[in-house]
């Protein structure tokens, strides 16, 4: 089933998308559609590795100071 959308899009942009279409002979819903579809193939392609999903909220609970850790950096590289 197919549905329609809406982009806002500055018209800068659309004539070089409009551009682009022509020169890849195919239309800009066809354009934008093969772009949604890639990033859906690519995110089931790549899932979060094991090590990586352990880590996601790891430190919800915990008091993050952005000083401190830029003072982490300082002492560490300077």
């Amino acid at each position: 089933m197919q549905t329609r959308i809406t982009l806002d899009v500055e018209g800068d942009l659309i004539q070089q998308i409009e551009a682009y279409a022509r020169e890849k002979n195919k239309s800009i819903s066809q354009i934008v559609t093969d772009y949604f579809q890639d990033i859906a193939r690519q995110k089931k392609n790549n899932p979060i590795p094991p090590v990586t999903q352990s880590l996601i909220g790891i430190l919800q609970n915990h008091q993050i100071n952005e000083d401190d850790y830029k003072q982490h950096l300082t002492d560490k590289y300077l």
